[in-house]
């Protein structure tokens, strides 16, 4: 778990934003935190010069005017992109995972590509949407 946090807290330069995503991780439940990891590390991956923040009090990424977040809730992690257009391939991939206005949740048991997130995160930090 200790590498884990590591990896996740490398870009968050500002002592405030480092502590608060610090008490954040450590209520992630251990069955969930590779996955949100695994998330984290594939928008850092994919957009390198995001910016990451406690915005919206759960890990955020902003790049321009443009931004995703993650968050974990009782029983599974959200994707939150603000509009339900950035989620139109993964849904028609994987109907059965639940998503809202704008989100996924991803339960637990919910199994998927992680990099069939791709198109999700590259279009809620690239395409400005009505």
């Amino acid at each position: 778990m200790a590498n884990i946090l590591l990896t996740i807290l490398k870009p968050f330069h500002q002592s405030r934003i480092c502590m608060d995503l610090s008490t954040y991780l450590k209520n992630i439940p251990e069955q969930r935190m590779a996955r949100f990891n695994a998330i984290y590390s594939l928008i850092m991956k994919l957009f390198p010069d995001a910016e990451p923040s406690m915005k919206y009090k759960m890990p955020t990424f902003t790049l321009g005017d443009h931004w995703i977040a993650l968050a974990n809730q009782k029983n599974y992690l959200s994707i939150y992109t603000c509009n339900a257009q950035h989620l139109a391939e993964f849904q028609h991939q994987y109907p059965k995972i639940k998503t809202g206005k704008g989100c996924i949740n991803i339960k637990d048991n919910d199994t998927f590509e992680l990099n069939d997130l791709d198109s999700v995160i590259t279009s809620a930090l690239t395409k400005s949407l009505k």
